[in-house]
């Protein structure tokens, strides 16, 4: 038995479960024009459960067949898959056969191409010494980062993403490295590189290169350079957010074009995303939002995962569904199971596993209990 709302066709299906049952007859029948979505914490129909994958990877297509099956036995949506491009029409083919959508996982502003590096070194980030991070890469050797000021920058990347989109099959394109490098790592993180980050120190602080100077004097009449404390201008925090946000939007609406949906893994709520890596999500055109709450980053118990969500949930207003990416090597069994049903009570529409080949049974069947209890619920119990 089922119910459908005649203003939005959003529908009630297994009415019996559904504690509500009897509340949402009346208001149908008192107030015809009233509409269930209207009461959704979410725009997606179905909770849905996806995995990160690929990241570094070279996986035969046998080994792909083996793990995509259990993943969809065990109520996975879907994948993020990061290969190249060549790559994903076989991996396509693989994921149909088992019933998983395949996202494509890119690595955006984070270069780790030869070619760029060597032929493309005015691309690069400056820090508030005045060194490249091609040359002088923050924490570690991999961090190099584009500057998305860069119109030959964003011609790059457009590129590149507009051939993903033309991939038939794909789900969506997943932009991950969309933003500037640490400012402050997360707390969890100092002790690992023997850092104190209490404030913002100038050799961590990105973009001071010539097209960003020039935009902000430009706009303000301030040079950033001079800045005694370049923390304390907001105007110039706002600049470096505006600089990918308009990359991003700008990304949207390629992919847009050939009919493909555009997610981004982002820190975990807004005022962390904003103040550690310039990342102003809530203001992003995306079609879904993967906050990475990863709890331990951050020194904090599991019950903060709840808080998290819930503050970009009410961030984003409904303008994108939320999917909350849980970090597996911090999580017991047990605690996997609280954190997806914290996620939910505070509104996330979805879960994404990073770290999931590190699940043991116990974690597989706690996660198969939260499948269970809240596929087909919209995240709602």
């Amino acid at each position: 038995m089922a119910v459908k709302c005649s203003k939005c066709n959003t529908e009630v299906s297994d009415t019996k479960k559904f504690s509500g049952f009897i509340f949402f007859l009346t208001i149908l029948f008192v107030f015809p024009n009233f509409c269930l979505s209207e009461f959704s914490t979410s725009t997606i129909e179905s909770a849905k459960f996806y995995v990160w994958m690929g990241e570094g990877k070279n996986h035969s297509d046998d080994y792909l067949e083996r793990q995509f099956k259990k993943l969809r036995e065990a109520g996975v949506d879907g994948v993020m898959y990061m290969c190249s491009a060549e790559r994903y029409p076989g991996i396509i083919e693989i994921a149909d056969q088992a019933g998983l959508e395949i996202h494509a996982w890119q690595v955006v502003l984070n270069c780790r191409e030869k070619d760029v590096m060597e032929n493309h070194k005015g691309w690069f980030t400056i820090n508030g010494r005045g060194e490249s991070s091609l040359d002088y890469p923050p924490y570690v050797g991999y961090y190099k980062w584009l500057c998305p000021s860069n119109e030959y920058v964003q011609e790059y990347i457009e590129i590149k993403v507009s051939r993903l989109a033309g991939i038939e099959g794909l789900e969506s394109i997943h932009l991950d490295y969309i933003r500037h490098s640490d400012v402050i790592l997360p707390i969890g993180l100092w002790k690992k590189y023997n850092l104190m980050m209490d404030r913002e120190y100038p050799e961590f602080d990105f973009c001071y290169c010539d097209v960003c100077l020039r935009e902000f004097k430009t706009q303000t009449g301030i040079d950033p350079s001079k800045f005694e404390d370049p923390s304390l201008n907001k105007e110039w925090e706002q600049y470096r957010c505006d600089s990918i946000t308009r990359l991003v939007n700008r990304l949207v609406e390629v992919v847009h074009q050939k009919g493909k949906l555009v997610t981004a893994a982002v820190f975990p709520t807004p005022a962390i995303a904003k103040k550690l890596v310039r990342q102003d999500w809530i203001n992003w055109k995306l079609d879904m939002v993967y906050p990475m709450v990863y709890h331990n980053f951050y020194e904090k118990n599991v019950g903060w995962i709840k808080e998290a969500v819930h503050e970009g949930v009410e961030a984003l207003n409904a303008k994108a569904p939320l999917i909350s990416g849980l970090y597996i090597p911090s999580l017991d069994p047990d605690e996997l199971g609280e954190a997806i049903a914290f996620s939910f009570e505070a509104g996330a529409a979805g879960i994404c596993l990073f770290g999931y080949e590190g699940m043991n049974a116990e974690h597989w069947t706690n996660f198969i209990k939260a499948v269970k209890k809240y596929k087909g619920t919209g995240g709602v119990r």
